[in-house]
């Protein structure tokens, strides 16, 4: 079998599990899957990416961290895993000629002040360390977002639309990410009932899950 084909069913397989684990409550299948995703989308890379797979391996020491999505010491240490994912994400979509623009910078940041307010009110524990994070997501997003790395995709408005380039899905992966992220926040703060947080739950790791597998995708080649 294909390399990649095989990365992919095993990453899709990693991915399945892990959504409907957290979601059912299976917190066995949960525990066993999540940690598989990243490693699977490794296993298909092209050739030799270091600072990729040094990516890669962050966010994986992430997701452990972040099996139980409650605890707070593991959420801050989560955050800091996934910071340093985030910042060589940004470096290699800035390698590859990415620059913010002013129309995708504004919304992130409003996006990032609003969400660390928020958590500053109801969750002051933990805001400092997610807030910090949450900068790193919106530099990575807004990089992730410039037409010039997919100069032959077609724009609409100024977004990329995505399509049979890798490199198109690069600003799709970035918007999932910071969704995702979000809904952290919105399941955090907000969401008390155990039926409701589950559910969150899967649609957070679901569009976590999907933008890796985009933007490890987008980046892989040159």
């Amino acid at each position: 079998m294909d390399r990649s084909v095989l990365s992919r069913c095993l990453f899709i397989s990693a991915a399945t599990a892990t959504v409907v684990g957290a979601t059912s409550g299976m917190e066995r299948l949960h525990r066993a899957a999540k940690p598989l995703m990243v490693p699977a989308l490794l296993i298909g890379l092209p050739k030799p990416v270091s600072a990729l797979g040094g990516a890669m391996v962050a966010a994986t020491v992430g997701d452990v961290l972040l099996i139980d999505p409650d605890d707070d010491s593991r959420i801050l240490q989560g955050a800091a895993s996934f910071a340093v994912m985030q910042a060589i994400y940004a470096e290699l979509l800035r390698k590859r000629g990415a620059r913010p623009t002013v129309s995708n910078a504004v919304p992130r940041l409003v996006g990032w002040v609003a969400a660390a307010a928020s958590m500053a009110r109801r969750s002051p524990g933990v805001a400092p360390g997610l807030s910090a994070y949450g900068s790193t997501l919106a530099a990575m997003s807004t990089l992730a977002a410039d037409p010039a790395l997919a100069p032959e995709a077609r724009t609409v408005a100024g977004l990329v639309v995505p399509g049979t380039d890798p490199r198109s899905r690069l600003a799709v992966g970035g918007m999932l990410f910071t969704i995702s992220d979000a809904l952290i926040v919105v399941r955090r703060l907000f969401l008390r009932r155990v039926v409701h947080r589950r559910i969150a739950e899967g649609s957070i790791l679901a569009t976590y899950a999907l933008a890796q597998a985009l933007l490890v995708e987008g980046l892989s080649g040159e």
